[in-house]
């Protein structure tokens, strides 16, 4: 399941056991390199409540303004995957900045 910025997480409820994974979009969909929406660390929070209350092995996403200014915080918040796409690309490193991102 994907969900954009917008929406919300509370949609999810009836049919949270029934899911392999969420996708946060937090930027909006259709080009790289935008600026990554802090709100979506609330909704990382609501998501892993409810991951918690209902006993789901639910994994979370994020995509998008994903780098390494923020990445430790998504994943002690409770993001188990991170997509990183224009901080690895636009890297001088791809390398290192992969191995970076791994570290988070």
């Amino acid at each position: 399941i994907v969900l954009n910025p917008e929406t919300p997480v509370s949609g999810l409820e009836d049919f949270i056991n029934e899911t392999y994974m969420v996708l946060l979009m937090s930027v909006n969909p259709g080009f790289g390199g935008q600026k990554f929406m802090e709100h979506t660390i609330t909704k990382i929070q609501e998501l892993k409540a409810m991951i918690l209350k209902n006993g789901s092995k639910v994994l979370i996403e994020v995509d998008g303004g994903v780098d390494l200014s923020n990445c430790s915080r998504l994943v002690e918040t409770g993001a188990d995957i991170l997509v990183a796409g224009s901080t690895v690309f636009s890297s001088g490193n791809p390398t290192a900045t992969i191995a970076s991102l791994k570290d988070c």
